[in-house]
């Protein structure tokens, strides 16, 4: 199917689109060396025989992306999975995930959809601020990214949160494919995980009728994605640090490839997705009595608890919740030695954090609290 031209600044690379990308990823030279480290001692003919064979955007994420990330984590996990079980595998669906790592999150999700039955993966929301180098601009258009464009005036957001809506509607009512996107723009640092209403408030500007009626449209499906360890969560701390200490302070492109990187390469211990049920069904029984501005506020407050009560909790949760609080009272969710690793792990990871005027114990703090944060919400919707 050939995507209507209106979408070409945004959407994926179509299939006829793709051997001239193929070309011209393998004539740059960055991405000659990022293809020398991926596949020592491979011949760039033999990449580019395997790449021109792929003749869908799928077939490329299977040929290349798939068995990549499973032998990554592989080494950077004790295993990933997800559970499905309240989904329909034969549909299509919006997934609405808290949002943990930059790169993988999306990722690993592709690998987990085909692992679990579906026989497609997904279209990924990804913003503009991470495609400054064109050859990754061609990168992720092959493997299915559609493009958030932020760095705009007022009124041209507008018109491209439109037609990004409109995009997103056509994905899962005409094209037949999923959608990824996270419930908010950019991660929650703490990992006090909130749905947005903007990002509901984009979603309804496609579709036909009344705002929820669009939502619907686009089945969306409440993810939730647990981490054991966060790689990043000491260049997170370091943030939270330079953002109190620096006027004005600002991540640098530089920033986003180092965190990109430590996502992608670091430990993770385990790693769950969990699918809740689609909220076709809530938005059907909405009462109608909600005024028109808490609509979105409703629905957003809807998607949270779903993901809160779907978290696959670690003992890392509930010890960094228990040091927070300076009480025992989630001890019997973990151990002794339990709590002497992660209280390793954690000054190892402060550690690693170089920056003017290191403030140990506020880094400590926030480290925990990011840890803490995910058992504490799930605590409050479960208990």
């Amino acid at each position: 199917m050939k995507t209507p031209s209106i979408y070409d600044d945004i959407r994926p690379f179509d299939p006829e689109e793709l051997p001239a990308a193929f070309e011209r990823l393998l004539s740059d030279a960055q991405f000659q060396q990022v293809l020398g480290y991926l596949y020592p001692g491979v011949p760039l003919e033999a990449v580019k025989t395997k790449m021109m064979a792929c003749k869908t955007n799928l077939e490329f994420q299977l040929a290349f992306c798939y068995g990549f990330l499973k032998d990554l984590m592989a080494k950077a996990s004790k295993g990933f999975d997800m559970n499905v079980e309240a989904v329909d595998v034969t549909k299509r669906y919006t997934f609405v995930s808290n949002h943990r790592d930059i790169v993988l999150d999306s990722a690993l999700l592709d690998v987990l959809l085909y692992d679990s039955g579906f026989n497609t993966t997904c279209e990924i929301a990804i913003g503009d601020n991470l495609l400054s180098l064109p050859w990754v601009k061609d990168l992720v258009r092959l493997n299915k990214s559609f493009i958030v464009q932020r760095s705009l005036s007022p009124r041209e957001f507008l018109m491209a949160s439109k037609k990004m809506a409109e995009y997103m509607h056509y994905v899962v009512g005409e094209k037949n494919d999923n959608i990824w996107i996270a419930q908010r723009e950019g991660r929650a640092k703490d990992s006090n995980d909130r749905t947005q209403p903007s990002i509901l408030k984009m979603m309804a500007m496609g579709g036909e009728g009344h705002p929820v009626d669009r939502l619907r449209q686009l089945h969306i499906v409440p993810l939730a994605i647990s981490y054991e360890y966060d790689p990043c969560d000491f260049l997170k701390a370091a943030e939270f640090q330079l953002r109190r200490d620096v006027p004005g302070w600002k991540k640098t492109a530089l920033d986003d490839v180092n965190s990109m990187r430590t996502g992608i390469m670091g430990y993770k211990g385990g790693v769950h997705y969990h699918c809740a049920p689609c909220i076709d069904g809530f938005l059907d029984n909405l009462s109608p009595d909600i005024p028109k501005t808490k609509v979105f506020d409703v629905i957003a407050e809807h998607i949270d608890k779903e993901i809160f009560k779907n978290y696959r909790l670690y003992p890392s949760n509930y010890i960094a919740l228990d040091m927070l609080e300076g009480n025992e009272a989630h001890a019997g969710r973990y151990t002794a030695d339990d709590k002497a690793a992660f209280e390793k792990y954690l000054q190892g990871q402060i550690a690693r954090i170089d920056i003017p005027n290191k403030d140990e114990a506020f880094l400590r703090e926030r480290m925990l609290t990011m840890y803490a944060n995910p058992a504490r919400n799930s605590l409050a919707v479960t208990d």
